[in-house]
């Protein structure tokens, strides 16, 4: 065995089950399925195409698109190579796209079809097409059995809480725990049938991706997440598992009402990313007819690290109030509080701020030093920004965020990159930003503004979605005189959040 195939990787993984199991379904999409002997071939092709444009081990390949087979081929492929995915949304702005390109520095950039004209000037990219297929399909399906620099396997971006590009640095190593939670916490096998819904750019797509699949199961990657389409996919793929978050849950019930599909398949539903009701989290239960499993992790720690399994939802029962927790840390983790100013421990049931030691902990955060210093201490120990307490059985609560990210669908959002945008407005003095209750997103971004004249509300929305993703741009306006401050100064946030949130 050469040293390339000793280690994981997302390229072993198709190594591995091509030997194995070579005419086992690997991946499917709304139109085609591929087995596993399918997809090493076209990966292979895929990275003699992507070597002939320069990249090679190390380099990095941004990728901005929609979820699709290709786009899942194009992960494994760049795997191949020894390269790194650097994963970026593609609900971004041109502007957006900009500073994050000039940030990851890649050999090239793949964008759908979409996403094309989005492209600065000056940037080499490549674009999912007729023509990448038909290019693709010159080259032999040889193997290039590239070597890893530094073993980064992703670099998957977010905005900082400066608001600045983030790209966080996961490793082969970090990525190797995914398949055995697939089957000792998801209980997934080789028989499972997994509907990827998160995008690729996520953890929560890219990571939770490799559960089925690092078992050698079937991988239904769903085009959109429109909720007549996943219960379409659900009734002719005959899913077993599924991750959502609670929007898309949310999505899903209301879609049943009327769109009758047969369910039966189902075994689980995982969710996660953003905090659920438990109305939403009640009715999931009683119209889906499956087990559940709650989740929380990070792009950081490489997906989950706590689980609340199947056994602890006892909706109506003497543990009912478990359904509140996001469950008890994965047995190769370690999950505990500590008080953010004095670095101490904290007791059962107080409040602090969750840390993390384990293997899944990213490597740390692209060209920036000290944040990850900030983030990681020599211990290991990564610090998460949230909030939350452990109950004398261990089980995780979560208490508030003590960073004042804003989390929509399942999407973060960080104020001060929407308040740096509102503030460089000609009529705004001042701009705060907060999140507040929605039905349906579960946040929605509020901004609260100081004008220096009168200005509407739709003129600011406006105005910032020439600059940012739509997801991340005031919903609602609201107009003050003045922002509620304690004796230093300091603006009021929690003050804003119950003024507008109740």
């Amino acid at each position: 065995m050469s040293k390339s195939e000793s280690k994981f990787s997302l390229a072993n993984v198709v190594r591995r089950f091509a030997s194995e199991t070579p005419e086992s379904p690997a991946l499917s999409d709304a139109e085609r399925t591929i087995t596993f002997s399918e997809l090493d071939a076209n990966t292979s092709r895929i990275a003699q195409f992507l070597a002939a444009q320069g990249v090679t081990s190390g380099s990095r390949v941004a990728v901005m698109a929609r979820n699709s087979l290709l786009h899942f081929e194009t992960l494994l492929a760049i795997s191949k190579l020894g390269a790194v995915t650097a994963g970026i949304n593609f609900r971004l702005s041109a502007h957006e796209l900009a500073t994050l390109l000039d940030d990851a520095d890649p050999i090239v950039l793949i964008v759908d079809q979409e996403r094309a004209s989005l492209v600065p000037s000056g940037v080499h990219y490549l674009i999912f097409d007729d023509a990448f297929d038909a290019d693709v399909a010159t080259f032999e399906a040889i193997d290039p059995m590239g070597e890893f620099d530094g073993d980064i396997a992703l670099q998957l971006y977010s905005s900082g809480t400066t608001g600045l590009p983030k790209g966080t640095m996961l490793t082969n190593a970090n990525l190797a725990w995914t398949p055995k939670m697939g089957g000792e916490v998801y209980q997934m096998s080789s028989a499972s049938v997994n509907l990827l819904t998160s995008p690729l750019f996520h953890i929560g797509g890219t990571g939770y991706g490799l559960t089925t699949f690092g078992n050698g199961g079937h991988t239904v990657v769903a085009p959109n997440m429109e909720p007549a389409t996943l219960l379409d996919l659900i009734e002719e793929y005959r899913i077993t598992h599924a991750f959502w978050v609670p929007t898309v849950i949310r999505s899903v019930l209301q879609a049943l009402e009327s769109h009758a599909v047969n369910l039966g398949s189902l075994e689980l539903v995982a969710y996660g990313a953003a905090p659920i009701d438990d109305a939403t989290l009640l009715n999931a239960i009683d119209l889906l007819g499956c087990q559940f499993l709650g989740v929380y992790g990070m792009t950081e720690t490489a997906g989950s690290v706590t689980a609340l399994l199947p056994g602890d939802h006892d909706p109506g029962g003497p543990r009912s109030h478990l359904l509140r927790s996001v469950g008890k840390a994965l047995p190769w983790h370690r999950v505990l509080i500590f008080n953010p100013e004095t670095g101490l421990a904290c007791t059962t049931e107080e409040v602090g701020e969750i840390w993390i030691q384990s293997d899944q902990n990213m490597a740390g955060y692209w060209k920036q030093p000290e944040l990850t210093t900030q983030a990681l201490d020599v211990d290991g120990w990564f610090r998460t920004g949230d909030a939350g307490w452990l109950d004398e059985n261990g089980y995780l609560f979560m208490h508030d965020r003590i960073k004042d990210i804003i989390i929509t669908g399942g999407e973060n959002v960080y104020p001060v990159e929407v308040e740096r945008v509102l503030n460089t407005h000609p009529l705004v003095s001042q701009a705060i930003v907060i999140g507040v209750p929605d039905e349906r997103w579960g946040e929605t971004v509020k901004a609260v503004v100081i004008a220096t004249q009168a200005v509407e509300a739709t003129d600011l929305i406006d105005y910032c979605r020439e600059y940012l993703a739509h997801y991340k741009c005031p919903t609602t306006v609201a107009f003050v005189d003045s922002f509620p401050l304690n004796a230093a100064g300091k603006i009021l946030k929690r003050e804003l959040r119950e003024r507008y949130g109740a």
